[in-house]
């Protein structure tokens, strides 16, 4: 972190304000012509984009099936908007249940192979209302160190013990579960993709190891759910451990095109967090056109599994000419791929450097990851041309032998 001066900060500056006057990280990269944040785009988010009057391939976005500019989806959209209206005007459980926000939760409890669904208005507003809801004082919630920020959120919500095991370490889980007490519930909770290194969850020990010491799994499943399994049914789905998984956790921003997320499980586990989750209680509804949105993705998936198997094409020749020019891709095995840098200023300027001959990539640094770890997150969609990813590899092998950094 950077921070100003503190001589700057006069006696009548509120705390408030000198708490925020410290951070100066943003500032310093501004002025460097390094920051890479809130860049405004101009277009839909397909495979190119428009920003700053300029087409740019888009190598950053997690709509991995491409279906964000789908025309039955924007059809579907419209539709909602015309019989429901903009939004809801209350929460789930006074005015804001709609019957296609109904439709929707059976579909995906059909989906994941569950009983039932609950319907959330984004996917980080599961975690911290599932999290919460589910574990008291005398229960325990174990993590992997690399879960997603909103799991993370939910277990500081918690009256839970929270333990931490290493990434994808079962050893280390096991010694985790080993250190619970023998009363109270214990949760495990995973992401099934996780989000910047690209590796998939050791399912089938998890679980394992979750019935040896009679734990319960949770997988957050944002980045598996269009991706992984039949039908892009997701992780449990992929392992055939749909059962063995009992809360499957997803969200609508990724493959399926929208905004919102949701759980499902057991119906008497989705009665429950319906009148326990405080984040879906005390949160206006997921507008009728984002579910709508969904609604029609679902079928989209359905009707064209080819848009899996071509994302999955695109992502095996992405890792070979990312490997063969010499990147460190870690243990990447899915359309999100880290492209190692491990040194924050060359990964911003790598960023810039590619934007500027039109490839839109995230950088990602601390505390997104170890502060050693930063990486380029290049991801794929199902959309992209071969041609479109060979111009990409190309130019970022160009760039980065010029950073030094293969």
């Amino acid at each position: 972190m950077f921070y100003t001066d503190s001589s700057a900060i006069t006696k009548s500056d509120s705390l408030l304000r000198q708490k925020v006057q410290e951070f100066n990280t943003a500032r310093k990269l501004k002025s460097s012509g390094l920051y890479p944040y809130f860049r405004e785009i101009e277009s839909d988010q397909d495979t190119k984009v428009m920003i700053d009057g300029k087409p740019v391939l888009m190598f950053g976005s997690n709509s991995y099936l491409g279906l964000t500019n789908h025309p039955a989806i924007k059809h579907a959209a419209r539709k909602a908007i015309d019989k429901y209206g903009t939004g809801c005007a209350g929460s789930r459980f006074l005015n804001g249940t709609l019957d296609i926000h109904v439709r929707l939760e059976e579909e995906l409890a059909a989906f994941t192979g569950k009983e039932a669904a609950l319907v959330f208005s984004t996917g980080f507003q599961v975690n911290i209302g599932v999290i919460p809801a589910l574990l008291g004082r005398n229960d325990y919630l174990l993590l992997d160190e690399l879960d997603h920020a909103s799991i993370i959120e939910g277990s500081r919500l918690s009256f839970g013990k929270t333990l931490k095991f290493r990434h994808n370490d079962m050893g280390s889980l096991e010694k985790a579960l080993q250190s619970c007490g023998t009363a109270g519930l214990k949760l495990i909770v995973v992401d099934g993709v996780f989000s910047m290194e690209g590796d998939i969850a050791n399912l089938p020990e998890i679980t394992r190891l979750a019935e040896k010491y009679h734990a319960s799994v949770m997988v957050d499943d944002a980045h598996g759910l269009g991706v992984l399994g039949k039908n892009g049914q997701g992780t449990a789905a992929h392992f055939d451990l749909t059962r063995q998984t009992e809360l499957i956790m997803g969200t609508f921003s990724k493959s399926l095109a929208s905004i919102g997320g949701f759980i499902a499980a057991d119906r008497v586990t989705i009665e429950f967090l319906k009148h326990h989750a405080r984040s879906l209680i005390f949160s206006a509804s997921m507008t009728p056109s984002a579910t709508a949105s969904v609604i029609a993705s679902l079928k989209i998936i359905s009707e064209e599994p080819e848009r899996i198997r071509q994302l999955w094409t695109n992502t095996r020749l992405a890792l070979s000419e990312l490997n063969r020019a010499g990147f460190d891709t870690g243990s990447s095995c899915t359309p999100i791929i880290p492209i190692y840098i491990r040194d924050d200023t060359k990964a911003f300027r790598l960023c810039r450097m590619l934007l500027e001959e039109g490839i839109f990539v995230n950088p990602v640094t601390a505390p997104a990851v170890a502060k050693e770890n930063s990486l380029i997150r290049f991801s794929l969609m199902a959309t992209h041309t071969s041609l479109q990813i060979e111009e990409a590899v190309e130019k970022i092998t160009r760039l980065s032998k010029k950073l030094d950094i293969i």
